[in-house]
């Protein structure tokens, strides 16, 4: 399903569960004006595309007590195929590797790490992430405030 082929009742689905993703059929269908039976048809068919990927909590992290966040990019010796491959497996298996992005530039990755302060994000850097292979340089840059968050894009109404 292409977005092209989402209605005005689909994006209402959407826009819905992006408020509040454990709203059940019948609280989508109080919202958007339909009723229980085909909410719950087109719901299916956005999962079956796609365009739902999946459910989630959004957890605060600083309410874990890992308030501290780092913008790290990294730039790799060689760009090639298996080097990419090793180093995105490494940072698969790093649990303060909360988003990770090859990108375009004169950087290959932006990394946001996410730690208990900067003595852990100074452990993590020394201690596991200047260890993994192929690393030649590493840029950090610390947020002062998120200005706006979100998960995806919604679409207009």
């Amino acid at each position: 399903m292409l977005t092209t082929n989402l209605d005005n009742f689909d994006i209402e689905i959407l826009h819905e569960l992006q408020r509040n993703g454990r709203a059940t059929i019948n609280d989508l269908a109080d919202k958007i004006g339909l009723s229980p039976s085909p909410v719950a048809r087109r719901l299916r068919n956005l999962e079956k595309a796609g365009v739902i990927s999946g459910y989630a909590a959004l957890i605060d992290e600083a309410a874990l007590g890992f308030e501290f966040s780092v913008f790290v990019s990294v730039k790799l010796d060689r760009q090639v195929d298996d080097a990419l491959a090793r180093f995105e497996t490494a940072v698969r298996g790093f649990p303060e590797v909360v988003d990770c992005w090859l990108m375009t530039g004169n950087r290959d990755y932006l990394l946001r790490i996410s730690t208990r302060g900067p003595a852990d994000f100074e452990r993590f850097l020394t201690g596991k992430f200047t260890k993994v292979p192929g690393v030649a340089s590493i840029e950090s840059s610390i947020p002062l405030r998120r200005v706006k968050a979100g998960l995806s894009r919604t679409l207009d109404r």
